[in-house]
């Protein structure tokens, strides 16, 4: 049950953003911690104006971000900027180790070329329907190759198409730029690159 909005409002009141008691290396460092402790309890990434909200107003988030970097150097674990935001993720020398540990079966990239090859293009054409992609490779899109990009949070529903009959599009979502390790749309390979890797093909 949530908190009634004016008890609320008195504990972000009471919530000590600036900590003058402090000496300045002090409050630095509690700053960099809070911070830590935000993007720990965070599963997604958390943009730079909610950590100015736990940290004084004169102070960086970005270079307090740059100095957890630091800090974390040598740990299993690092900062990662994704998807307009920062959050903590396991490096990724530590993957087999973890899937060995969870024995982790279906994993969320363990696609096959094709199902890459639609995402990409709908990365690169988004928002786009199922006829759109259709036009793309020439050949029908089964419903449930969307569907497994979908139940991976790959993709989610657009906005409806101008169309007749106003089908739905699909867009790519903050899961896949995480996925991917990309900040935002503007960080995806050119697509001449794309094509010469066999991602996708020159008519995508």
């Amino acid at each position: 049950m949530r908190p009634p909005k004016k008890a609320k409002d008195q504990a972000e009141t009471d919530f000590d953003r600036e900590l003058d008691d402090l000496p300045t290396e002090l409050r630095w460092r509690e700053w960099m911690r809070r911070i830590e402790a935000v993007l720990f309890a965070s599963a997604s990434p958390v943009p730079r104006e909610d950590l100015a909200r736990v940290v004084g107003q004169g102070a960086s988030v970005d270079l307090l971000v740059e100095d957890l970097v630091a800090d974390l150097e040598g740990r299993s674990f690092e900062v990662a900027q994704v998807a307009g935001g920062w959050m903590l993720r396991t490096r990724p020398t530590y993957a087999p180790a973890i899937r060995a540990a969870a024995d982790v079966g279906e994993q969320l990239l363990d696609l096959d070329e094709y199902d890459v090859a639609v995402l990409a293009a709908i990365a690169y054409h988004q928002p786009v329907t199922r006829d759109g992609l259709k036009d793309i490779f020439g050949k029908e899109i089964s419903r449930d190759l969307i569907g497994r990009l979908h139940a991976r949070g790959l993709i989610g529903t657009g906005p409806r198409s101008p169309r007749r009959g106003a089908p739905y599009t699909y867009v790519t979502t903050e899961q896949f730029l995480v996925a991917f390790d990309l900040e935002s749309l503007q960080d995806l390979p050119d697509r001449e690159q794309m094509e010469d890797a066999g991602v996708i093909n020159s008519q995508a």
